[in-house]
């Protein structure tokens, strides 16, 4: 319920951020007129900069900080590896690749975000193949698949930029791989919001099986649940989310794996908890983080920049922690 009301607040108040200033009152009064008749008493420009621009950049900001952050605890909870990240298959190399592939064939703000997803859905899709053809304990296989399966997407990244233009293209790859909100506009949130709902739904509703897989392998199956399909279940979600989330945002690290444990100390390691909680915090944090981006400096900060800088202390910290036992 804090979490909720906390939310709600930085929600209103992110209005009030940028480098055109507007009151908390004018944006309430600005997002109930389009609901409720009410006098208009702010000029059309407040209207534009509230309704066009911030809005679409708040709501992108909390749902990639919580897509990130469920997905993080999801592959968390499914691994038994509290150092596992969203990416653990591949998922930001893939996307990175696909991305700079379309800058390099000036394709546009719409063809980057399909490019970049559909490469991200190819290396899991990889990662996976190869896990399932070769024998041994299953959750180490697809680990180290997606341990393999990033360099060579890696180096095709690197050869992209290579032959990039140095002018425009190589400047638009790098920009894109350190991550920001700022291009993000209703088109693209509402055709990546599909995805990303059903994958949060379907992860939200199956939280208590996580408790089960919590036991190990065989202590799972002999309750009766099928690990093989619900692992795929799980993979298949938290694919569709940060697929999503990466294609609109660009990679922004470190969420996925620092929010989880924020999480894990708020209300312990049960699931049934964990997720929500982690799905409410990371909205949260990407979202305050954006605000910090926004108005730090006189040019706007790559959020990538600010989670890595508060993300890697923590990684830190946990490595510390790490023979000390989980949660």
């Amino acid at each position: 319920m804090t979490l909720t009301v906390i939310l709600i607040v930085l929600f209103l108040l992110s209005f009030a951020f940028g480098r055109y200033p507007i009151s908390p009152w004018d944006v309430i009064k600005i997002l109930l007129s389009h609901v409720f008749p009410i006098d208009q008493t702010w000029t059309d420009n407040m209207n534009t900069v509230v309704m066009k621009i911030r809005l679409p950049r708040i709501l992108a900001a909390m749902m990639v900080g919580g897509s990130l952050s469920l997905a993080g605890v999801s592959f968390q909870g499914l691994f038994r590896n509290p150092l596992v990240s969203p990416d653990i298959l591949g998922v930001s190399s893939g996307a990175g690749f696909g991305a700079a592939l379309a800058i390099l064939l000036n394709g546009s703000q719409w063809s980057i975000q399909v490019s970049a997803f559909c490469f991200a859905l190819l290396a899991v899709s990889i990662s996976y193949a190869i896990s399932k053809m070769v024998k041994g304990n299953p959750t180490l296989t697809m680990i180290l698949a997606g341990m393999a399966i990033a360099p060579p997407f890696g180096a095709l990244l690197s050869l992209m930029k290579y032959v990039a233009d140095p002018i425009d293209q190589l400047p638009a790859i790098t920009y894109w791989l350190m991550g920001s909100l700022a291009s993000v506009g209703y088109k693209g949130l509402i055709y990546s919001t599909i995805p990303i709902i059903v994958g949060m739904i379907v992860l939200i509703l199956i939280r208590w099986r996580f408790n089960v897989l919590a036991m190990g392998e065989e202590e799972a199956m002999a309750l009766g649940v099928d690990t093989g399909k619900l692992r795929a279940i799980i993979i298949v979600c938290c694919t569709m989310i940060t697929a999503s989330s990466v294609c609109i945002s660009g990679t922004i690290g470190w969420v996925g794996l620092v929010i989880p444990h924020v999480s894990r100390v708020m209300v312990g390691p049960n699931h049934k908890k964990l997720l929500p909680i982690s799905l409410l915090m990371g909205a949260v944090f990407l979202l305050f983080i954006d605000n910090i981006c926004r108005v730090a400096a006189s040019v706007e900060i790559p959020i990538g920049i600010l989670t890595a800088i508060v993300g890697v202390p923590f990684f830190v910290y946990l490595l510390g922690r790490r023979n000390r036992g989980w949660a």
